[in-house]
């Protein structure tokens, strides 16, 4: 079984486990047996058919895209990376 690292965000869908196991062969089975596993989960990964806006996958330390087809094996860790955005320059001064 895969590895599956579960954002902070979304680990109270997980009861707060930072990371789960599941069976697939393709980041879209996994994120389907998430859901069997853990109801409500794949909404917050999938949207029309394609990994939501905003969210990478890793597998095996290198980022997949197309995600959802991207194969995995029962030895895989995967990371679901949300974006991280922020920072402003406002406030800094041009030297």
């Amino acid at each position: 079984m895969a590895v599956v690292h579960i954002p902070s965000p979304m680990r109270a869908f997980t009861g707060g486990e930072p990371k789960v196991r599941v069976d697939g062969g393709t980041v879209a089975e996994l994120i389907d047996g998430l859901d069997a596993r853990f109801p409500g989960l794949k909404a917050r990964l999938v949207v029309d058919g394609g990994l939501r806006s905003g969210l990478t996958v890793i597998v095996d330390g290198v980022p997949r895209r197309p995600a959802l087809p991207a194969r995995v094996t029962a030895t895989s860790e995967v990371h679901f990376i949300p974006a991280i955005s922020g920072g402003s320059v406002a406030g800094r001064s041009a030297s």
